[in-house]
């Protein structure tokens, strides 16, 4: 079977050159996350997560710690989407802690994009596994996510972030690549 990649090539592209374009859009470019992109990336992140957004300290201590882990989608004026993720320290598993597009730009594969990157940057590294968590409603992002050959390691775990809070766990193996 082919891995995600495979079957959704970036069509020759590097993750850091602009792969949308049209007459009506400005090309989004994706790349590395930068500390001047915080008010951007606060502005997303509170977009997509309405009820439950980063505090703004918790987004300045993921890039100052995980700024390599995260890849913005950004159109030169405006961020339009990012994923932040984190591999264990033994390198073996890797969380996707956030995935987020932004609403004008969603249902044109930005979100598949962006976990393609990480997908590749993950094997490039020898990652043996990919986890993620997901709310149970959010049905576009669990298509998304099995799309990609994520599958659940059970059913829903009520209140897994808290009272009310309840996520399914999502998989992905990447073997020993």
């Amino acid at each position: 079977m082919a891995v995600p990649e495979e079957r959704f090539p970036l069509l020759g592209r590097r993750a850091d050159q602009a792969f949308l374009a049209d007459s009506s859009d400005r090309p989004l470019t994706m790349r590395g996350v930068t500390d001047t992109d915080l008010p951007e990336l606060l502005r997303v992140d509170r977009e997509v997560f309405t009820e439950d957004p980063y505090p703004y300290f918790v987004l300045r201590q993921h890039i100052d710690v995980h700024g390599d882990r995260i890849l913005v989608l950004d159109d030169g004026e405006y961020l339009h989407g990012y994923v932040l993720f984190v591999t264990t320290s033994d390198g073996y598993v890797c969380w996707v802690l956030s995935l987020a597009v932004s609403a004008d730009q969603r249902g044109r594969g930005l979100g598949k994009r962006l976990m393609l990157e990480v997908l590749r940057q993950l094997r490039r590294e020898r990652v043996h596994e990919v986890r993620l968590t997901v709310e149970p409603t959010n049905a576009a992002a669990i298509t998304l996510y099995r799309t990609l050959g994520f599958s659940t390691d059970g059913g829903v775990h009520r209140d897994y972030l808290g009272p009310g809070e309840d996520r399914i766990i999502m998989v992905l193996g990447l073997g020993s690549a």
